[in-house]
């Protein structure tokens, strides 16, 4: 079981140029894979079509054996979390009701680790929390879901090093108590190097453009 890409390739309509070329790459329950790759080298891109938000032109995208698909009406085996948390949030919602949209069980936003999500944060609106804050709500919102595998797509590049070190251990303590298998998507090597199992190059999977 893990969830794997094989020979996927995408690009935006019909004639436009690949962005994800060829691609074989795989991610284990439990494993921390970097994905290094410049900015506009298709890192996100892939990770949407490893979360089912896209879907390949060619080749296949399987998450513990079957496609992941969003939307329908059970949760995602894999969640993605992207840069900006504040626009994944409903601003008219109290950030307990944020959490409390993908949660099973509401006693579990309660029972939330208060380091993750400090209960005083619960109470506040997404424009009353720091870009941090926020990004531990949107981490701890995809957890509660009980996702098998979460995309981290740049989830703390615009974070001072310090709030991106807690982030990260509060992170990386979760995923490796509950075995998710977690792509860390970005463009920063020494941050890869330091919270992956093994980090991957995007262009050294990249095939030659097709025609």
């Amino acid at each position: 079981m893990s969830l794997r890409a094989r020979d996927v390739w995408f690009r935006y309509g019909r004639t436009g140029p690949w962005v994800v070329r060829g691609v074989d790459l795989d991610v284990e329950p439990g494993e921390v894979v970097g994905l290094y790759g410049a900015s506009g080298s298709g890192k996100s891109t892939l990770g949407r079509l490893l979360g089912g938000l896209d879907r390949p032109r060619r080749g296949s995208v399987e998450a513990d054996g079957a496609a992941p698909r969003p939307g329908r009406g059970v949760p995602n085996p894999v969640q993605i979390a992207f840069q900006d948390a504040h626009s994944a949030m409903d601003p008219r919602w109290r950030i307990s009701e944020v959490l409390a949209e993908t949660a099973p069980d509401a006693g579990e936003v309660a029972a939330l680790d208060p380091v993750l999500v400090p209960p005083a944060l619960l109470d506040r609106f997404p424009h009353e929390v720091s870009g941090g804050e926020a990004q531990r709500v949107n981490l701890a919102r995809a957890l509660l879901t009980g996702p098998r595998y979460l995309v981290a797509d740049e989830i703390t590049a615009s974070l001072d090093a310090i709030t991106q070190a807690v982030i990260w251990r509060l992170l990386l303590e979760r995923v490796r108590a509950d075995r998710i298998g977690v792509l860390a998507v970005s463009h920063d090597r020494p941050l890869l190097d330091a919270v992956a199992d093994r980090v991957i190059d995007l262009a050294a999977l990249q095939a030659e453009p097709a025609q």
